[in-house]
């Protein structure tokens, strides 16, 4: 770890930085009293550095870290970071570990890449960018070339943070530390994996953003394809960055559409009006900002294959909506059943299911046993166990890695472009009406005709 290091926030004066960058930077000074932050904030507002300073007090306070402000030396700088005369003076004379975050819409840091130049860095220099990377595969691929002018690729942090240390590291550890899961993580064992994110949140005032992307770029193609990796990995020979997101890109290498047919193996809907625990939603396509004309949905289902050895013929179920009653966040892997049970006992043998529970980090295994009242009938248990909450929030644990220079949990290049190269045959059938837009109410579990199994 770099106990001093220079952060430099673009875009410090909007939501992302307040909301969840500078609480998760108090955070993580709380859990590392060693380090040191310069942070240089900048932005189009007409702030000073005392603005500036109120927001990261302001943030520290909500991450119980008021006591670290003190570690901080916080500088604002007005800047247009689309310029090069702009970005020249706001990055002299920087110098040791820096890091640069670019906390703005997908298309100003793509500006912002173009109007850098190399000599402005200074050597090691970090640069992390928000998902989505851009708009299509073809897109992510002149924005993968334009930052590999300007670092290495192991100097870029594309920032996921689904990809939290404890999320990932306890599905590895369930995995690869324990030999009665080991040999059976494969199609000889296992008959689907299902990985889910809804919220009840509906738009919440992002129809800028949401409105263009809708749920399957925003979390199918951004976040879960990335978990989707994690789960269907090949054992690493070591968790550095190296081997860690080379295992991770084979198998998005490997992942199509289910049957190279997204018509059958893709949902979509969006929600109308209702209430989820208690409020009132409207209707999304009266939510301030959203076109209706532009059928965006709020709900997106996709089965996806691994077509290796290992994985040839188990679907991935990829799902996440908004406004949902009971919303299931948690990645399911459900085991063949047992070939044969002998006479004499009765009731289902049904495949046992493994969970892991997101937010926060549980594991569940529910397993056929003998029955307290009569031996002779099979019933259903489930072992559980809580694995903590991690000892960073998500984005401390993104800043963590960025500040020490270690993009093990980012993504890697192609791994993005593989991620829009995966999704766009969905993309292609949705826009040409080839699959049905259907509604859900606000606060339900989704359309009726859905089938979906917890």
């Amino acid at each position: 770890m770099n106990a001093a290091t220079t952060l430099v926030i673009f875009g410090v004066t909007g939501d992302l930085a307040s909301r969840l960058l500078l609480p998760a930077l108090g955070q993580l000074l709380v859990t590392e009293p060693d380090r040191h932050v310069r942070l240089i904030g900048a932005g189009m507002q007409d702030w000073s550095d005392k603005d500036l300073d109120k927001v990261v007090r302001t943030s520290f306070e909500s991450s119980d870290a008021a006591a670290c402000i003190e570690r901080v030396e916080a500088t604002y700088r007005k800047a247009d970071i689309t310029q090069t005369a702009d970005l020249k003076k706001l990055l002299s004379g920087l110098d040791g570990q820096v890091a640069l975050y670019f906390a703005v819409p997908p298309n100003v840091a793509a500006a912002a890449c173009e109007a850098l130049t190399a000599d402005m860095l200074p050597d090691g220099a970090m640069l992390a960018l928000e998902k989505p990377f851009g708009t299509n595969e073809d897109s992510a691929r002149t924005l993968n070339a334009r930052l590999a002018e300007l670092v290495p690729e192991e100097q870029v942090f594309r920032v996921d943070h689904f990809l939290g240390k404890s999320t990932t590291l306890n599905l590895l550890g369930a995995r690869f530390a324990n030999r009665v899961l080991e040999p059976l993580w494969s199609a000889e064992s296992i008959e689907s994996v299902t990985i889910v994110y809804d919220e009840r949140l509906g738009l919440e005032g992002r129809a800028g953003y949401y409105d263009h992307a809708g749920a399957l770029v925003d979390m199918i193609q951004s976040h879960l394809l990335q978990v989707l990796a994690v789960v269907a990995m090949e054992q690493p020979a070591t968790l550095d960055e190296l081997d860690f997101r080379e295992a991770t890109s084979a198998v998005l290498r490997a992942t199509r559409i289910k049957d190279g047919d997204a018509t059958l193996s893709s949902q979509r809907a969006r929600y109308t009006a209702g209430s989820v625990d208690g409020v009132e939603k409207p209707s999304y396509t009266d939510e301030p900002g959203v076109d209706p004309k532009r059928g965006t949905e709020t709900l997106a289902e996709a089965t996806f294959e691994v077509r290796n050895a290992r994985w040839a013929g188990v679907p991935f179920i990829l799902r996440s909506g908004k406004a949902l009653s009971d919303p299931a966040r948690e990645i399911v892997v459900r085991f063949k059943g047992v070939r044969h049970i002998p006479v004499g006992l009765r009731g289902s043998a049904a495949g046992a299911v493994l969970r892991f529970s997101l937010a926060p980090d549980q594991m569940s295994l529910e397993l056929n046993l003998n029955g307290a009242d009569d031996p002779f009938v099979l019933e259903r248990a489930t072992l559980s166990a809580d694995l903590g909450a991690g000892q960073l929030l998500a984005y401390a644990e993104v800043l963590s890695g960025i500040l020490d220079a270690d993009p093990m949990l980012s993504v890697r290049g192609d791994a993005a472009e593989q991620c829009w190269r995966i999704v766009q045959p969905v993309l292609d059938a949705w826009s040409n009406d080839e699959v049905p837009l259907d509604e859900y109410a606000a606060g339900s579990h989704g359309p009726e005709r859905w089938p979906f199994q917890r």
